[in-house]
């Protein structure tokens, strides 16, 4: 396993970042340990969860999957959600940074995270605070490591200068969902996790499905698909017209080299030098067996010209793409 330092960090972790957010819901638990299980055979070592996920019990199933071997995954979850109806239970309060730690800290068992990330920006709300919580929770041994997922390319920069301000350390990580059908954290936010040190741990390399290969148009659709399930983020997001277009093209030219579309694109992903790892986040098995293909696929400048042509750098397949749960701030009408 070729293993790489997180941003400027000495810590070492896995091109593929297991996901988990399947797990505990619509993947039951021993499916959920198999994958975790073969995955730590085959020398991944980080892994992604959140409090949010299914409602918590995903952090309970991988709880049982890493007994035994804590310390050789390097574990992230995230806080900030939403996980009841209280005033105080979400956002960047103090007292909600501290509990939702404390709570995943029960629920996975274990003493410490390897790297906790504010889950989403809440926009108006200081900086101040979470991080003033983070400093204690990592001098409290209770945290290594932290970092932002899905702030935009300000925010980041903010966190950075407001760390500084605090004489705490500096986030390590961003968590940016990134593609090759959307291609805009390349204008903002990976060139300021680059310019700060930061690792770069992506989300959603196969755009929520798309570039798995197995949608060939708007009307053909997998019985067994996120899309046939209806699920509301693949709808909202990535499920566009364009981006099929962009699936089809990237799954003739894999097939031609014997590799997949999912191989194609995950590969695509990994060979941005500004990228770390990329999450990997299976339903089943052979779902997460078939992310493994693209360790062993390279792409040569070629590749990389035919994927400008399909979308051009820093955008995305369809014009005036944005995603509804992170709404654009820069409006305010009068």
């Amino acid at each position: 396993m070729e293993y790489r330092n997180l941003g400027r960090s000495p810590l070492m972790i896995s091109p593929l970042t297991l996901g988990t957010m399947m797990f505990g819901g619509a993947t039951d638990a021993a499916e959920s340990l198999r994958i975790v299980h073969d995955a730590r055979d085959h020398g991944i070592n980080s892994m992604d969860t959140a409090d949010v996920y299914n409602n918590g019990e995903t952090e309970k199933v991988l709880a049982k999957a890493i007994a035994g071997e804590r310390h050789h995954w390097v574990l992230a979850s995230k806080v900030g959600n939403r996980m009841a109806d209280g005033p105080n239970q979400h956002g960047f309060s103090r007292k909600w940074v501290i509990e939702g730690v404390e709570a995943s800290l029960r629920r996975l068992e274990t003493d410490y995270l390897d790297i906790v990330y504010l889950h989403r920006d809440f926009p108006g709300q200081s900086l101040e605070e979470p991080l003033r919580a983070m400093d204690d929770l990592m001098r409290q041994g209770k945290v290594r490591y932290y970092g932002v997922s899905n702030f935009r390319g300000w925010r980041i920069a903010e966190t950075v200068r407001m760390a500084q301000q605090l004489g705490m350390a500096a986030p390590a990580v961003i968590q940016p969902v990134y593609s090759l059908v959307n291609r805009i954290a390349e204008q903002e936010q990976l060139p300021a996790a680059h310019e700060y040190g930061m690792g770069v741990i992506s989300y959603s390399p196969l755009a929520r499905g798309v570039l798995t290969g197995k949608y060939h148009s708007m009307e053909d659709v997998p019985a067994d698909s996120r899309v046939a399930r209806s699920d509301r983020r693949i709808l909202a997001t990535e499920w566009r017209a364009e981006s099929l277009v962009v699936a089809n093209a990237v799954r003739e030219r894999a097939a031609a080299r014997n590799h997949s579309t999912a191989d194609f694109a995950t590969a695509w992903v990994l060979n941005n030098a500004l990228v770390t790892s990329a999450i990997a986040g299976p339903r089943t098995f052979e779902q997460w067996r078939a992310y493994m293909g693209a360790l062993e696929f390279k792409l040569n400048a070629e590749d990389e010209a035919f994927v400008d042509e399909l979308v051009s750098p820093g955008y995305s397949s369809t014009h005036g793409y944005h995603d509804p749960a992170h709404r654009v701030s820069g409006r305010i009408p009068r």
